[in-house]
């Protein structure tokens, strides 16, 4: 059991990253611009907002707090708020969502499961996970709602669908 949650914990944000990438590429031309833009300004809005909470809040990682609490794989003993992983899986997956509902609500579905199979692997509490799920809700929704005003001053060939 402990080498799936391992699994899970590490790797599964790939298969979310690769999920949304075959995602993107059967999108029609002005959502894929638009998902790409949309992609970019979270991903810069995110990182700026762990590093802004992670300097207000430090939550030391489960086996720091407790030593006899051994993680099931090697990670260093930094500050474990929030979770880098499941702010990144979380991201994709709404930005997804906003494309293809279904298919960006399965994989919230898969990136919350990162999160939890990282506080089964020992190197999260779940605060970190509650955490990385709320910025990267903050961050896509920033990216939308920047979206939405610019896009209407774009040259129509980037947000338009291609003339026949």
């Amino acid at each position: 059991m402990n080498s799936v949650i391992v699994a899970v914990a590490q790797y599964l944000l790939y298969f979310i990253l690769a999920a949304a990438a075959a995602i993107w590429l059967y999108l029609p031309r002005q959502n894929k611009v638009g998902l790409a833009v949309q992609a970019i300004v979270s991903v810069v809005i995110a990182i700026l907002l762990i590093k802004v909470v992670a300097g207000l809040h430090t939550d030391p990682r489960p086996f720091v707090v407790d030593p006899s609490i051994r993680p099931l794989f090697a990670h260093p003993p930094d500050n474990g708020f929030p979770s880098d992983h499941t702010t990144v899986a979380a991201t994709v997956a709404f930005l997804v969502m906003l494309y293809r509902r279904w298919l960006g609500a399965l994989l919230l579905v898969a990136a919350i499961v990162v999160g939890a199979a990282r506080m089964a692997a020992h190197v999260h509490h779940g605060q970190d996970i509650v955490a990385g799920l709320l910025i990267a809700s903050l961050a896509v929704g920033i990216a939308a709602a920047t979206w939405r005003w610019v896009r209407p001053h774009l040259p129509r060939q980037l947000t338009e669908p291609a003339s026949v």
